[in-house]
C-alpha cells in the first residue's frame, strides 16, 4: 500500500476513535476497557500470524523492545491520556496530544541523529498554531487549577511516552523486524501487562455495558488498534517519524468534523482558520523541498513575466 493511502487510512481511523471512546467511558473502568481492547487486538493479530506464518522468533533483546513498545504505545500512554480526561475536556487532551509531532521531531534528532529539514519545523509550527486556533474558545476558558494542571501534565506525559514508543518502532524497523511481528508481540505483552495491572489494582471485572459500548470496543480493537497501528508503523518505516507523526495533528480535524454531524459542534471563524493552518502545514511537511522551491520559482517568474528557458 502506498504511503498516501496509509496516511489517509490512519488519519480517518484514529480521527474517528475520539468519538468511539466516548462510548467507552462510564460503564466499565477505563483500565478494564483498555485490557479488553488490546486483548481482542492481540487475539486478532496472532490469528493473522497463524495464517501468514511469518518467523516470530527473535532475540531476547528484541523482546525487551517489544515490551517497551507495549508499555509506550499500547498501554501506559493510553492510561495517562484517559486519566487526563478526568480533569480536561477531550479538546484540551487533543491539543496536548498534537504535541507528539514536535516530540517526535526532537526525539528523532536525539535518538537517531537525523537532521530535520526547515520545512518540517515550519509545518510543525503551523500545525500547533492551527490546533491552538481550532480550540481557542476552550483555551480561553482553561482554568489552571490543581486538577487541570494534573490533567495537562498527564496528557503531555502520555504524549511523551507515545513518542518514545514511536522511537522503539523505528528501532525495530531498522533491525528488519516487520510491522506484523512487532505489533503482534507488542499487543500480546500489552494485554498481559494490562491484565496484571487490573488484577493488582483490584479493578472490578464487569461485562455489564450497553450494545454501544461493545460495538465501539470492537471498532477500537479492530480498526483503531490492529489496522491503524499497522498503517502508522508502516508510515514510520516508509517516511520517517517526523513526517508520519503529522497524522496526529489531523486527528482533531476529523474529530471536529464528526462532532459537527453527531454532537452538534458549531463552526466559527477560529475553526476555519485552524483548519487552514493545519492543512497548510500538512502540505509543507509532505511536499519535497525541491518541489516547493520549483513552485516558488515558477510563481516568481510568472509575476516578473519571464519565461523559463
Amino acid at each position: 500500500m502506498k504511503s498516501a493511502a496509509l496516511y489517509i487510512t490512519t488519519v480517518l481511523i484514529w480521527g474517528s476513535t475520539w468519538l468511539a471512546i466516548e462510548f467507552q467511558l462510564g460503564d466499565i473502568a477505563v483500565e478494564l476497557s483498555l485490557f479488553y481492547r488490546f486483548a481482542i487486538a492481540a487475539l486478532l493479530m496472532w490469528l493473522y500470524v497463524a495464517y501468514k506464518k511469518p518467523d516470530m522468533r527473535f532475540k531476547l533483546l528484541d523482546h525487551g523492545f517489544f515490551v517497551l513498545l507495549a508499555i509506550c504505545n499500547f498501554g501506559l500512554n493510553y492510561l495517562m491520556l484517559y486519566w487526563a480526561q478526568n480533569h480536561l475536556t477531550s479538546a484540551m487532551t487533543s491539543i496536548a496530544f498534537s504535541m507528539l509531532l514536535v516530540m517526535n521531531i526532537v526525539n528523532t534528532r536525539l535518538f537517531f541523529g537525523k537532521p530535520i529539514s526547515k520545512r518540517i519545523y515550519t509545518g510543525a509550527v503551523l500545525a500547533v498554531l492551527g490546533i491552538t486556533c481550532l480550540f481557542w474558545p476552550q483555551l480561553q476558558q482553561f482554568d489552571l487549577s490543581n486538577g487541570a494542571l494534573v490533567g495537562l501534565l498527564l496528557a503531555l506525559g502520555g504524549t511523551f511516552v507515545a513518542s518514545l514508543g514511536n522511537m522503539v518502532s523505528v528501532r525495530n524497523s531498522r533491525k528488519q523486524i516487520g510491522v506484523l511481528q512487532g505489533n503482534a508481540w507488542g499487543m500480546l505483552y500489552s494485554a498481559i501487562g494490562l491484565a496484571l495491572y487490573v488484577l493488582m489494582n483490584n479493578v472490578q471485572f464487569s461485562l455489564n455495558a450497553p450494545p454501544s459500548y461493545w460495538l465501539s470496543l470492537l471498532y477500537l480493537s479492530i480498526f483503531g488498534t490492529v489496522i491503524a497501528f499497522g498503517c502508522y508503523f508502516a508510515l514510520l518505516r516508509n517516511i520517517g517519524p517526523e513526517k508520519a507523526s503529522y497524522v496526529i495533528v489531523l486527528f482533531p480535524l476529523v474529530a471536529v468534523t464528526l462532532s459537527s454531524f453527531f454532537e452538534g459542534f458549531e463552526w466559527h471563524a477560529n475553526t476555519f482558520a485552524g483548519f487552514s493552518l493545519v492543512l497548510l502545514g500538512n502540505a509543507i511537511v509532505l511536499t519535497p523541498t525541491k518541489r516547493i522551491n520549483a513552485f516558488l520559482a515558477n510563481r516568481a517568474m510568472a509575476k516578473s513575466g519571464s519565461v523559463p528557458s
